[in-house]
């Protein structure tokens, strides 16, 4: 395949000691942009996804390897290491593709705890990113309640009764969740705010040769830990090992089954907005769990 010529002069030149750029793959992946395989003259290969749309953020790329960069540093789960960025390009290690092995997905459950554990003192980030091709807004607040309620369902939910999407029903339901958010969201203050991937569903996990999982393409701020897993819950592809390993090694506080469908909320708000009415019975569906004693 082809590159746009701009972005492989600014990848070369990023990059003088790999020189050009000699061959370019499409490889699956990159929903929201292209995505390839690119081989340098030295024979090295990298991952870069790109945008030539102007519809794409300039910081879109920069954030996801701010993401990276914080998940690696923790020490505990594998991704790709961030080789270069632009504003519209970001170049990342390529990870060779394998199969799940027996002890994959529990490793896995079992890193993810142990990244979870790297905890600060507020809730959000020092900046604010992207969920998809939406905004992210990642404003500090010392209560996780306020956070969740402000920072993620509120924003979401507000864009999805602009368009038309949402009942008075549902308008409704809503009212009785946020008005339950202080008492049911209390263990994330328990808990405290760990490093999130944010955006943890089956497709952002990629099973490298050797058996090792690695996280891509994050979303992160410092949040409650059961998002991430609610969101690995949400649309399947996670193996009960996965979360028998990670509870063993960080058990949850009871009431999280009602927790998982607020934090599911949102995800689900996100998908609403960005491919629309297909997603609204999914929304109702997580307010009624939410509301279930």
């Amino acid at each position: 395949m082809d590159l746009p010529a701009g972005i492989s002069r600014e990848v070369e030149d990023t990059h003088p000691g790999r020189s050009r750029i000699t061959s370019a793959q499409a490889v699956h992946g990159g929903c929201i942009t292209p995505v390839a395989r690119i081989q340098f003259n030295d024979g090295t290969s990298a991952f870069l996804k790109w945008s030539e749309a102007a519809g794409v953020p300039t910081d879109f790329f920069r954030e996801e390897a701010h993401s990276l960069r914080a998940l690696a540093a923790t020490g505990t789960v594998r991704t790709p290491a961030v080789l270069g960025e632009g504003s519209a390009w970001l170049l990342l290690e390529w990870l060779e593709p394998g199969r799940a092995e027996a002890l994959t997905w529990q490793d896995l459950g079992r890193n993810l705890a142990r990244m979870h554990k790297k905890q600060t003192e507020s809730f959000g980030w020092k900046r604010d990113n992207w969920i998809g091709s939406l905004p992210q807004s990642n404003s500090r607040h010392d209560r996780w309640a306020d956070f969740w309620r402000h920072e993620r369902i509120s924003p979401q939910w507000s864009r999805a009764r602009a368009s038309g999407f949402l009942t008075e029903e549902n308008e409704r339901l809503l009212d009785r969740v946020m008005r339950s958010l202080d008492d049911l969201l209390a263990p994330g203050d328990v808990d405290g705010p760990s490093l999130l991937h944010g955006d943890l569903w089956n497709g952002n996990v990629l099973v490298l040769s050797g058996g090792v999982a690695a996280l891509i393409d994050p979303s992160s701020y410092r949040g409650h830990r059961e998002v991430d897993l609610a969101m690995a819950a949400l649309f399947g592809g996670f193996t009960a090992d996965f979360f028998r390993e990670y509870e063993r090694t960080w058990p949850l506080t009871p009431g999280w089954q009602r927790r998982r469908h607020v934090y599911q909320l949102y995800y689900l708000l996100v998908h609403v907005n960005l491919f629309g009415m297909s997603y609204v019975t999914g929304v109702r569906s997580a307010l009624h769990g939410a509301l279930r004693d």
